[in-house]
């Protein structure tokens, strides 16, 4: 169905609501869910030219489908880029993005604050193909410049990380991996373009896992690439169609969908988040509070300067403890306390989840590899939704008010 294109001056919110593929001869207006694994040919010549890629057209669901490509128009004006890939999990988009632009001899420049699977990716399975790594402190500038070698290709950031919220300074990363003729990825999972846009800082590549905040209800997986044109098309979409990694037509619709509302979702549970870290910084049973909100936060300036004067919606605290063990009890019992909000390893929710990190998501490192991230035992990660912010703290308090 012919239709009027999007005037090119529209704000963010906007694009969020309205951007996407073609409607049909039907007029829908919501996005169709094209739920289809092939696609019919007007012709053979015109099959052999799409699939040698010298004429635009479907041909096969790994290759690419409407609704997805629906998602990576969406996602990729949100983070104002040329374009999108749309992958079937946060960690798949990692690998491809390792798989595309990596091989034996190349090295990498880390984090040692990112998520727990990234690090046993880079650092364990990528190595037995040859790839070298280093992981630095998050916020040391001058430790990730010292890393740099001559064969070094991408520099790879999580800001602010899972679970501690440490943020780094994207900018000067960016003209640090481009001086040494290395690309800089940046996670923009827990802030999303509502709050930060790395490649406005200079960042070459946006990951996310859609499965948080994207989606926003916790429902399915996803998980999404953002760079260059040329990047996209010549380095990761070959590797995407042989590797197989995509995107199912129905889960795109979900976080398709979730990008709607993604903006009010954000700013709102952001708000939660501040007020609740406030108040946790307050209570004699918790020893720390890490959310980039707060004036204690030590990136704090950086942080309002790079995600929009917000803090996001993702906090972490340490309960008070003498040792490990103790720790690791105390933080049990406040989990197994709660009645209203949900243990749940994910984030990004509108419900709210909590979690216990050094037994989740950083589970698979060594304890050594832990305490190198700041993950101790009696740390509980807060993934703040949108219940109203007294029933937040009332459940909260009956694991705290009886330890």
């Amino acid at each position: 169905m012919s239709q009027h294109p999007l005037p090119n001056d529209l704000h963010l919110e906007t694009l969020a609501v309205r951007l996407a593929a073609d409607r049909s001869q039907y007029g829908e207006n919501s996005e169709a869910l094209y739920l289809t694994s092939g696609y019919v040919q007007p012709s053979a010549e015109a099959s052999a030219r799409r699939f040698a890629g010298e004429e635009d057209g479907y041909t096969y669901g790994r290759s690419g489908n409407p609704t997805v490509s629906s998602f990576e128009m969406r996602l990729a004006a949100l983070e104002g880029s040329e374009a999108c890939l749309a992958t079937s999990s946060g960690m798949s988009a990692v690998m491809l993005m390792l798989f595309s632009l990596l091989k034996a001899g190349d090295h990498v420049v880390y984090s040692q604050s990112m998520f727990g699977s990234t690090l046993k990716l880079i650092g364990s399975e990528f190595a037995r193909f040859g790839v070298e790594s280093t992981v630095v402190p998050q916020t040391d500038v001058a430790a990730w410049k010292a890393a740099i070698r001559p064969n070094t290709k991408i520099l790879f950031a999580e800001t602010p990380t899972n679970p501690l919220t440490e943020v780094c300074d994207i900018a000067a990363l960016a003209d640090m991996a481009h001086n040494a003729g290395a690309l800089l990825a940046v996670d923009n999972c827990f802030a999303t373009p509502v709050l930060q846009r790395p490649m406005a800082m200079g960042a070459d590549i946006v990951m996310h896992s859609g499965t948080k905040y994207l989606d926003g209800q916790g429902r399915v997986m996803a998980g999404a690439l953002c760079a260059s044109e040329k990047l996209i098309k010549e380095k990761c979409l070959p590797v995407m169609k042989n590797s197989g990694m995509v995107l199912s037509p129905f889960n795109a619709w979900v976080v398709l969908k979730g990008l709607e509302t993604l903006d009010i979702r954000m700013r709102a549970q952001s708000e939660r988040a501040h007020a609740l870290a406030l108040w946790l910084e307050q209570h004699p049973a918790v020893s720390r509070v890490y959310y980039p909100g707060l004036t204690s936060h030590p990136q704090h300036a950086l942080s309002m300067q790079q995600m929009s004067n917000m803090g996001g919606a993702v906090l972490s605290f340490d309960v008070k403890a003498a040792d490990p063990q103790t720790g690791r009890t105390r933080a049990f019992h406040v989990l197994d306390s709660l009645r209203t909000l949900s243990l749940c390893t994910n984030l990004g929710d509108t419900k709210t989840l909590l979690t216990h990190p050094a037994s989740t998501s950083h589970g698979k490192l060594s304890e050594d590899q832990r305490q190198a991230a700041g993950i101790g035992q009696g740390l509980i990660r807060v993934a703040v939704g949108l219940e109203h912010l007294d029933d937040m703290k009332a459940d909260l308090l009956r694991g705290l008010e009886t330890l």
